[in-house]
């Protein structure tokens, strides 16, 4: 083991497990635990550190002296440099397995409660193009290899329009072939920076704030609808209408491009004017013969195949029969609420988002769909006397909470509903498990079924189905 600015090179170490954030894990001789950034379980590598705490090291492998079986070639010429898909180094089957052992760690370990077991996790028949939703940034000074700066070639056109390098706000990719959505993204990708810079519009420069272009978002569906939004930073229309008119020449068949102009510190839309410039202002996703307008703001899961396999395993979870009230707390534009609504007597979706209750109404009335209502509101404050007055006690309540999970303040509240069933639908299951354990002494967890949205990456979706336990009053 050698010391060099502070840095640590740990020589032959076994990768044994991979860990949180996509993270390899092996063991340095002195006991701490190491996560490393580009290996896979099984490899045997030499890693230099670039942190040190008291339990633990993070680090790069340098160097390899045995390659795991359970690597594969990246598909992508970005891998390794992007950071949007980690794993695509490792075969998906293993991804799958390290995926299903996190959602069972975190249940067990940071839940401490009992499981049933587990059932094998939901792959996805799709492991590349399957994002129907994707964001580039534009950026006039892009990121350059160290290959390219250690070079004697003089890089003249700095312009990029691709993904943040991770960890680096004001540094971008230049991408030259995405595999996460399918056609036509990566040719209007490629258009848009093409003309651009024939039109010589100037690509945007986030540490000075100046520039003209700053992002690009493209959605797809499986409708076969396209959405092309354009965020600029001046409103200089003529420049403006001269990109967006070139786009829609080219591209006749979107059917809906879109453009805001931004002049805030940061790139969120959310409370900026989206202007329609050729063609819809929404989009249409369908399922099951269910239809839902999407428009540049709204929330729709981002795997539209794999979106159908977990609401298919929430609905079957719910075990509805025709007649039970059902409550769909953080229902957002109201999907799983419209999904479950023809299986129960009524079915109540709970948002706090104004907007999102509003597309759910819509949504609803589109569909035909008489049983379902939509309600806006704090859902920390949402179960008061006059709204349970109002609505009939839910026999099942599905939630769908953030990454954070549920407040604890909506968790005692649920409890104090008693439901029979809860369906427990999580992107993240370490605060899913947290709130399991609040729930424990009520609810008694009965099947727990994982699903995969996003192959080549570590994250994972899981559902749960918790049931009152019959507790006896002495």
């Amino acid at each position: 083991m050698s010391r060099r600015n502070k840095r640590v090179i740990l020589e032959n170490l076994e990768v044994v497990d991979a860990g949180a954030k996509g993270k390899a894990i092996a063991k340095a001789p002195d006991g701490r635990v190491v996560f490393i950034s580009n290996a896979v379980p099984g490899d045997i590598a030499t890693v230099q550190t670039h942190k040190k705490r008291k339990s633990y090291y993070e680090g790069k492998a340098i160097s390899f002296s045995k390659y795991s079986n359970k690597r594969t070639d990246p598909v992508c010429e970005h891998f390794g440099t992007c950071g949007g898909c980690k794993w695509q180094h490792m075969e998906y089957e293993h991804q799958l397995y390290f995926k299903q052992k996190e959602v069972e760690n975190n249940l067990r370990r940071l839940g401490g409660i009992e499981l049933p077991d587990v059932n094998p996790i939901l792959g996805s028949e799709k492991q590349y193009f399957y994002r129907n939703k994707m964001e580039f940034s534009f950026s006039d000074s892009k990121w350059l290899t160290r290959e390219q700066i250690e070079s004697d070639e003089t890089i003249d056109n700095r312009n990029a329009l691709g993904f943040h390098i991770p960890g680096m706000w004001d540094k971008i990719l230049d991408l030259n072939k995405c595999h996460l959505q399918q056609d036509p993204s990566n040719a209007l990708r490629d258009f848009v920076k093409l003309k651009a810079e024939e039109l010589q519009l100037p690509f945007f420069n986030t540490r000075r704030q100046e520039g003209l272009l700053r992002t690009l978002m493209i959605r797809t569906s499986s409708t076969g609808d396209v959405m092309v939004l354009i965020q600029f930073f001046q409103d200089d229309q003529e420049q403006i209408n001269a990109l967006l008119t070139e786009i829609s020449m080219a591209f006749p068949d979107l059917t809906s491009l879109l453009y805001v102009v931004n002049t805030k510190g940061n790139d969120t839309i959310y409370d900026q004017q989206v202007h329609c410039f050729a063609g819809e202002d929404h989009i249409f996703e369908e399922m099951e013969g269910l239809r839902f307008k999407i428009d540049a703001k709204s929330f729709y899961q981002t795997n539209s195949d794999q979106a159908y396999e977990l609401y298919k395993v929430a609905r079957d979870f719910a075990g509805l029969t025709g007649n039970e009230t059902v409550f769909d707390l953080y229902t957002g534009t109201g999907t799983i609420a419209q999904f479950v609504a023809r299986d129960c007597k009524k079915v109540v979706g709970i948002e706090a988002v104004p907007e999102a209750i509003e597309a759910a109404k819509e949504n609803a009335v589109r569909n035909n769909i008489s049983n379902a209502e939509f309600h806006a509101g704090d859902m920390k404050k949402v179960f008061n006397e006059a709204f349970l007055q109002k609505y009939d006690k839910p026999e099942v309540v599905i939630t769908d909470p953030p990454r954070d999970g549920m407040h604890k303040d909506v968790v005692e509240q649920l409890i104090k509903l008693s439901p029979n069933k809860i369906v427990y639908v999580s992107c993240n299951s370490a605060t899913q498990a947290r709130d399991l354990a609040l729930m424990d002494a009520t609810y008694k967890v009965t099947r727990v079924q994982p699903v995969d949205m996003f192959p080549q990456t570590h994250h994972v979706e899981n559902v749960v189905l918790l049931e009152k336990r019959n507790i006896e009053v002495d």
